[in-house]
């Protein structure tokens, strides 16, 4: 089952919420891909987009490509945990069957801005982990996305303008992680995951499990040392 170790005492546990969010350039996604490689207990929150899908894109796997009149149809319906406008085109997080997997111990990893993230936390604050990553410079940021030669020059503007904005908001997230190596960033961000996953709140199977110690312990003590 998700959420349960191969061990002889691992106990049940309610899966999380694994928010990642970072300025754009900042390495959120290639730390989001490495985690999903390294962690086979975490799965990411396919999100809902009217974005057109780009090559190589799969619908169902990258996004859940939809066009207006669907995404508002969901939204009426108040099918999104959050939703919001990014770059001229609309994302969101679909409930589905989440919180249903979450009982069951599955964790999810979402990829969402500060926005998006408030929204989650409003709904269901106690299953949500915010994390949150921050360049180690302005300059640093600059160059990575230049580094990508796929925007022009006003586009890189525009982002670095977004960036400083989203950065205001590192006060609001409960963990906030530098990344100035991308290996250092990726051990913190585990290291926030498995403390996570063993806060007693979340250890669903624990009272039965201190329930059958008491109790073992009070047979010993009525039979007596061997």
């Amino acid at each position: 089952m998700a959420g349960e170790h191969a061990l002889p005492n691992a106990l049940r546990r309610r899966g999380l919420m694994f928010v990642l969010s970072s300025p754009s350039g900042a390495g959120k996604t290639t730390i989001s891909r490495m985690l999903l490689a390294a962690d086979p207990e975490i799965k990411l929150s396919v999100s809902v987009t009217t974005r057109p899908m780009r090559p190589g894109e799969r619908h169902g796997v990258d996004y859940h490509f939809v066009d207006d009149a669907e995404f508002d149809r969901m939204v009426e319906d108040d099918d999104f945990y959050e939703w919001a406008h990014v770059f001229g085109h609309r994302y969101g997080t679909p409930k589905g069957h989440i919180r249903a997997a979450l009982k069951e111990g599955q964790d999810f990893l979402f990829d969402i801005d500060w926005q998006g993230t408030q929204q989650l936390i409003q709904k269901d604050k106690q299953d949500v982990v915010p994390v949150f990553i921050l360049p180690p410079s302005i300059d640093e940021l600059r160059r990575r996305l230049e580094a990508r030669a796929q925007d022009s020059e006003a586009v890189i503007q525009a982002r670095m303008d977004r960036a400083r904005a989203e950065i205001s908001h590192w006060d609001a997230y409960d963990y906030v992680v530098i990344n100035d190596s991308v290996d250092l960033c990726f051990a913190r961000v585990r290291e926030i995951l498995h403390a996570e996953r063993i806060k007693r709140r979340r250890q669903t199977g624990i009272i039965d499990f201190v329930r059958e110690l008491m109790g073992q312990s009070a047979v010993t003590t009525v039979a007596g040392p061997a």
